[in-house]
């Protein structure tokens, strides 16, 4: 085992000007990460110069089995944690041979909403906050409960530190520094008020890389639970009954709302969302409706509403953006299984693009 580790650790650049290359991109699913790695002759900075590859996409439910090839196109570069030295870890959207995007790839309709110069100009930044939770293996059992059984009730586990109370840190913690390594602006984490669920915030990023860093911290997020032999789950309501649910609250601002009289540019933005709930909540990930239920810190799936400290309402503006009269806000809606491409998309486009009629 000891040789296995140290071949695994090998430091190529000693060695050789080859590097590894692991294509990343989204299955069928729209969650399912998948990825597969291939060899460069150098080290690589620049996507553009980074070669198309192809894969099947009969096995990811993306294409029929007569006609199955898929194009990669390389989108943006990480380092990559496992492998290191000049190895990279490379996100990429699908395309047919023809050079159409697939039904599933969501990031070419999300970057064509952040070239628009309009939103351009205001230059969205986003902080998406990721829940998600551990379970155990076999039983598919949050991590730190009794199998079949359940812990005691909430109130002790957030933010917590414990052998009783917290469960998982070492993953975490993990994960934490190894976004850090690839370059993902990672921002903070925190243990939740679920036991066995964690949280991770990303940003603040810039438009599309808001999308292409999440999904990295996510599969890096993968990769770590896999070695540790736990399962990630991105479920918005792991456990029902009286139990938090799983977000992706997402916190954004565009350079008027960050100016001075901001909180105007705010009221109207939130305006806009309220009118187009229903898209939106169609769009914020599966399964939200068990989530959403006006109870755990959550605003009814039905009914808009915003408030300043209000956790229980839609969105949320912090009372220092009230203070100071200019800031963000804080979409709480979104599930934590949702796709930050479209997410953050669309609300630039509700507050930017969209006019009311």
């Amino acid at each position: 085992m000891s040789l296995l580790i140290d071949l695994q650790n090998i430091n190529l650049s000693d060695h050789t000007e080859k590097i590894i290359a692991e294509y990343i991109w989204i299955g069928g699913s729209g969650l399912d990460l998948r990825s597969k790695a291939r060899t460069l002759p150098g080290p690589v900075s620049d996507p553009s110069k980074l070669p198309k590859w192809n894969y099947d996409g009969s096995s990811t439910g993306q294409a029929p089995g007569e006609d199955s090839e898929v194009i990669l196109y390389p989108q943006a570069i990480f380092r990559d944690p496992f492998r290191r030295g000049n190895n990279i870890l490379v996100i990429c959207d699908c395309y047919t041979p023809a050079g159409e995007p697939i039904p599933t790839n969501k990031r070419h309709s999300a970057a064509k909403i952040f070239e628009h110069p309009d939103v351009k100009a205001e230059e969205p930044w986003y902080g998406i906050e990721q829940e998600y939770t551990l379970l155990q293996k076999d039983v598919k059992w949050p991590l730190g409960w009794p199998v079949g059984g359940f812990p005691g009730p909430q109130g002790p586990y957030y933010c917590s530190a414990g052998a009783d109370k917290s469960f998982g840190r070492d993953i975490v913690n993990a994960h934490y520094k190894a976004c850090l390594y690839a370059g993902i602006n990672i921002s903070g984490i925190n243990g939740e008020v679920m036991p066995g669920q964690w949280e991770f915030q990303v940003g603040p990023s810039v438009g599309i890389s808001s999308g292409d860093q999440l999904w990295v911290a996510r599969y890096i997020l993968e990769r770590i639970t896999e070695i540790a032999g736990v399962v990630l789950s991105f479920d918005p309501k792991p456990i029902q009954g009286d139990w938090n649910g799983a977000g992706a609250h997402t916190n954004y601002s565009t350079k008027s709302m960050r100016s001075e009289g901001g909180f105007e540019i705010i009221k109207k933005a939130i305006e806009k969302l309220g009118l187009r709930h229903k898209e939106h909540i169609s769009a914020y990930g599966e399964g939200n409706e068990r989530r959403l239920t006006g109870r755990h810190e959550t605003a009814d799936i039905n009914t808009f509403s915003w408030g300043v400290a209000n956790r229980g309402a839609s969105v949320r503006v912090g009372r220092e953006t009230e203070k100071d009269g200019k800031g963000y806000f804080e979409d709480r809606r979104p599930a934590s299984n949702m796709d930050p491409y479209i997410v953050t998309s669309m609300i630039a486009e509700t507050t930017i693009l969209w006019k009311k009629t």
